[in-house]
């Protein structure tokens, strides 16, 4: 009777008998394993923002334990039974200095954040875990973007520095014609940066940059690209917070959703969002094509001051 998967050897024995002695002979018994049969996993849909849960395991007629794996680990990650779905449960990290962080991004293998005080202000990372100090001037760097092989990071004195490797840095204008520049992106060719004096700077290389007309003295606090579109938002103006252009040269003011201090823009899966740090229960807004926006009740009215898009997912 076979019992158990393995191996056994299995010996004949023949008795004695006449004029023989007794006898023996060996053969090898393989009994191979066989596939589990696993009924009964299911799981069932939930929403982003959903509390985490305990997995069911499958019925089986195996006793083996049970472990679980994610696919996707931007959507639901898996500690032993629970499962969670990304951008939900966050660690804390020691950064490279206790400094006033403004602004992080990620480019070619590394993240790169800036400052607007302490000694070194900025800091990089090849995991956005351990960090590392470097060398900067005492700007006050607000925000930082890469784009075309390049790192570019604006301050509130007008300054730009750029870098190849987000390690070595070069001051690439020091004028102050260009006061309080909170925010630079790259997009379709052409670096452009907003100022919170009303000024928006482009420029095809990060080194020479050239003042644009923008029809509206707002505090302009963001400027993002996306979809063929350039689009910045302000946190001042009566109605018209928002500012789009095609090339980064042309501006077209637009209508805000509401006369809300929006802080921040993105783009991504066929939509642009904007957060606030003001408003009742409206400080998100939205819009398909960056031109007409529609309010959207916010989870709490917080002080939101960045949003993106990564993998399916909106985080503020």
């Amino acid at each position: 009777t076979i019992v158990g998967a393995g191996t056994s050897t299995i010996t004949a024995t023949q008795a004695a008998s006449g004029s023989y002695i007794s006898g023996t002979i060996v053969a090898t018994l393989t009994v191979n394993q066989i596939a589990p049969t696993l009924t009964n996993f299911t799981i069932a849909t939930k929403n982003f923002g959903d509390a985490a849960f305990n997995l069911t395991a499958p019925t089986s007629n195996s006793n083996g334990a049970f472990t679980y794996t994610s696919s996707n680990t931007n959507v639901a990650t898996i500690i032993t039974t629970i499962i969670t779905a990304a951008g939900i449960n966050w660690t804390s990290r020691t950064s490279a200095a206790n400094n006033d962080w403004r602004s992080v991004a990620y480019g070619n293998g590394l993240w790169v954040a800036v400052s607007s005080d302490g000694s070194n202000r900025i800091m990089t990372s090849p995991d956005a875990i351990t960090w590392t100090s470097r060398t900067s001037t005492t700007d006050t760097w607000y925000s930082v973007a890469y784009g075309n092989g390049l790192w570019v990071a604006v301050s509130i004195q007008g300054a730009v520095m750029t870098s190849p490797d987000g390690i070595t840095w070069t001051i690439t204008r020091t004028s102050t014609a260009y006061n309080s520049l909170v925010s630079v992106a790259y997009g379709n060719g052409l670096w452009v940066a907003v100022s919170t004096t009303g000024i928006v700077i482009t420029s095809p290389d990060g080194i020479n940059w050239t003042s644009r007309t923008t029809g509206s003295n707002n505090n302009w606090r963001c400027v993002a690209y996306g979809n063929g579109l350039w689009v910045a938002v302000a946190s001042s103006g009566s109605g018209n917070r928002v500012m789009t252009s095609p090339d980064g040269i042309t501006w077209t003011i637009r209508t805000s959703a509401a006369n809300n201090s929006w802080n921040s823009v993105a783009y991504g899966n066929g939509l642009w969002v904007a957060v606030a740090s003001s408003g009742s229960e409206n400080r998100v807004m939205t819009s398909p094509d960056g031109i007409t926006w529609t309010s959207r009740t916010s989870a709490a009215d917080n002080f939101w001051n960045s949003v993106a898009y990564s993998d399916g997912i909106w985080v503020a």
